[in-house]
């Protein structure tokens, strides 16, 4: 009883520690997890391969709630590894849930896609849709006390790609598109933990989250996300340079999540983006600078989308 599954990292277009409404996107990075079932214990085992001391407990409890769920409360082990960063703002948390929860479906032997219309994630003809299977994950989290939201704009992201308008308080998908951005990230060194985040400072600025929440609403993700990038920053006590630096030479910029990255992307249609001159003006800060794409496949069970 084996499975294998990948989900997507993921960027913010809106925090939901304001109003428990949040949009992100999906990213070209992936965290991979291997799941063995044992159904003579229950007892669930987590590594993580580029953190052997880390916590585990988020990975565990996806692959126990998956089988309780869906099977019949075996255990095992499971394993992630990853592209995407830990505590730096772009959602290896929700990316690890997600890639656990299909990878134990797929130990499972359940058959795992989408609804017609994905805002409604009911569908018969598969044993379990994406949008369960994320929200099973945002559940996990919630219990292991990695996240204050749930997450769950930041884990459909993941999961589905695109970009996902999502309710964090009833985890409703309200809207999802494709897009098409190049993306420059840039890390610094020091890492930041949402469950750690200020919530009563990110409250303050609620109504500048309204404000993002009526663009992404209106499809103006991009125009949403540099205004999420500069309250957010504010709020949680990050630096605006380079938000600022990026303004004129990218089509949206943000801080991703409760930070510390700061993602910049260039909309095809946009003349004026110029990600090759973020970059070099980016170089001259402390951390790392990744460039990559959008993805709007999501997550997927095997070695291979």
């Amino acid at each position: 009883m084996e499975g294998r599954a990948a989900a997507l990292g993921a960027g913010t277009v809106l925090n939901a520690l304001a109003t428990g409404t949040g949009a992100a996107f999906g990213l070209d990075v992936e965290t991979r997890a291997t799941v063995e079932l044992d159904p003579d214990s229950d007892a669930v085992e987590g590594a993580i391969a580029e953190d052997p001391d880390g916590d585990t407990a988020l990975i565990e409890r996806c692959v126990a709630l998956a089988t309780e769920r869906w099977g019949d409360g075996e255990g095992g082990s499971v394993r992630t590894d990853s592209d995407v960063p830990l505590a730096a703002g772009l959602k290896s948390s929700s990316a690890a849930a997600n890639a656990t929860v299909l990878a134990t479906c797929d130990a499972l032997g359940l058959s795992v896609g989408d609804a017609d219309d994905p805002v409604d994630a009911d569908d018969s003809a598969v044993d379990v849709t994406r949008l369960d299977a994320c929200r099973l994950g945002v559940r996990a989290a919630r219990e292991a006390g990695v996240t204050v939201t749930g997450a769950f704009d930041d884990a459909s992201a993941s999961m589905l790609g695109g970009v996902c308008l999502t309710d964090n308080g009833e985890d409703r998908l309200r809207a999802r598109d494709p897009v098409d951005w190049d993306v420059l990230v840039w890390t610094p060194p020091e890492r930041a933990y949402s469950a750690d985040a200020d919530v009563e400072r990110c409250g303050a600025v609620a109504p500048m989250a309204d404000l993002v929440d009526d663009l992404a609403a209106d499809g103006r993700y991009t125009e949403a996300m540099t205004v999420n990038g500069l309250a957010f920053s504010a709020a949680l006590g990050f630096d605006t340079d380079p938000a600022v630096e990026a303004m004129p030479r990218a089509s949206g910029v943000s801080l991703s999540g409760t930070g510390p990255s700061v993602v910049a992307v260039a909309d095809a249609a946009d003349p004026d983006a110029d990600l090759d001159a973020l970059t070099d003006l980016w170089a001259d800060r402390a951390g790392t600078l990744r460039r990559t794409t959008t993805r709007n496949d999501g997550a997927y069970i095997g070695d291979s989308p």
